[in-house]
């Protein structure tokens, strides 16, 4: 199934107006992080050329994301990476074995398929009933980042200098249509790579635009 990340800049043209599509997610947003006594979600003045539009930025399947998850689980619990060929019980046991280390992560816990990353510093993903009542769990951007940088190496990635992002969708995928195939790359985590080039690049355009990041 594949999974289409978009991103959506938090722009006044964009969020002041009475029609903004993502206006009641943007307020339960604001209520969590004023829950922990951080400051809503910033709204910036738009600023052609810089800002961006609502655009697609990365694409890939929601497998190969449980596959980086998993490695990212392994890697911060002390066990071994390896890769695998599909999912098996070891994923659902390491999220029962290391749930306070999964809850912990931007990267592992998030929704698959909805919810946001948010360019504002959290430590932990935000979580409360009117959050899983809609998109899941609230990610942050820098906490995403940290996430994935934590994880290259055991993909063989310098994050310091990761290779080029593959290109993003050239149109809106639905979710039952198979993802668009990965570029060639020999590496035994290849989909993880994938699917980490994706997200690394996300992360770094929502930081740099004040963008956010949403599944579809």
């Amino acid at each position: 199934m594949a999974c289409d990340l978009w991103l959506v800049p938090l722009v006044d043209v964009l969020c002041h107006t009475p029609d903004n599509p993502f206006a009641e997610e943007l307020a339960v947003y604001d209520r969590a992080l004023m829950a922990i006594g951080a400051q809503p979600v910033p709204i910036h003045q738009y600023t052609p050329g810089v800002t961006g539009d609502v655009a697609p930025v990365a694409g890939f399947d929601y497998e190969a994301l449980h596959f980086l998850r998993r490695v990212y689980l392994l890697q911060a619990c002390g066990l071994p990476v390896t890769p695998v060929d599909e999912l098996g019980g070891d994923y659902e046991q390491l999220l029962e074995m290391f749930e306070t280390t999964a809850q912990q992560s931007h990267l592992v816990w998030h929704y698959d398929h909805a919810g946001a990353y948010l360019p504002v510093d959290f430590p932990y993903p935000l979580v409360n009933d009117e959050l899983l009542e809609g998109g899941g769990p609230l990610g942050s951007s820098h906490g995403l980042l940290r996430d994935l940088e934590f994880v290259a190496p055991a993909l063989g990635i310098d994050p310091a200098n990761p290779p080029a992002a593959p290109a993003p969708p050239s149109a809106p995928t639905e979710l039952e249509q198979p993802a668009d195939p990965a570029p060639y790359d020999p590496s035994p985590f290849a989909r993880e790579r994938h699917v980490w080039l994706g997200l690394h690049a996300a992360a770094i355009r929502s930081l740099g635009q004040g963008s956010m990041i949403v599944f579809s």
